[in-house]
């Protein structure tokens, strides 16, 4: 069995995040989406509302299953049994830092490999940054995300927990 992880923040999920999963689900037999506890920045929502997103968003989706980790996440892919981490490459912006980082998760772990996708087009310029600040000035971003993190970004903004 070929199993892979995707690990990020997820702070929120987008259909670009899909969209790769949807890429990588075609070449893996079972892939976890783990959601990272320490996100290193600010985050919007909690690590729980973050996975009950991404479980919302992914509940069709057989191969995929979310979970959160703590830690590095050569050492969750070690736990899982997953050779390969997939990360989403949007621009040559990212080129540096994906490839930096999967740099050193080699180092750290020289059974795990990377595999980057490139998600479609239209989600090439997307991140969750972009989206909670267009939902927050009042634009619209349906193509971009699920109705569920939309709907959970305008609460949030409204104070209503998500939990």
């Amino acid at each position: 069995m070929k199993i892979a992880i995707y690990p990020g923040t997820f702070d929120p999920i987008t259909n670009g995040h899909i969209d790769v999963l949807n890429k990588a689900s075609i070449v893996f037999d079972k892939i976890y989406l783990a959601v990272a506890d320490h996100t290193g920045k600010q985050s919007m929502f909690s690590l729980n509302e973050r996975v009950n997103l991404c479980k919302l968003s992914l509940k069709d989706h057989e191969k995929i299953i979310v979970t959160k980790f703590k830690g590095l996440s050569v050492d969750f892919a070690m736990k899982v049994g997953a050779t390969v981490m997939i990360r989403g490459l949007r621009a040559v912006s990212d080129f540096e830092y994906e490839l930096s980082l999967a740099l050193m998760n080699k180092n750290l772990c020289d059974e795990l490999e990377t595999m980057f996708f490139v998600p479609n087009s239209k989600y090439l310029y997307l991140s969750s940054t972009m989206i909670r600040q267009v939902v927050s000035l009042g634009g619209k971003v349906l193509d971009y995300i699920p109705k569920c993190v939309e709907t959970a970004i305008k609460k949030k903004l409204k104070g209503v927990e998500n939990e």
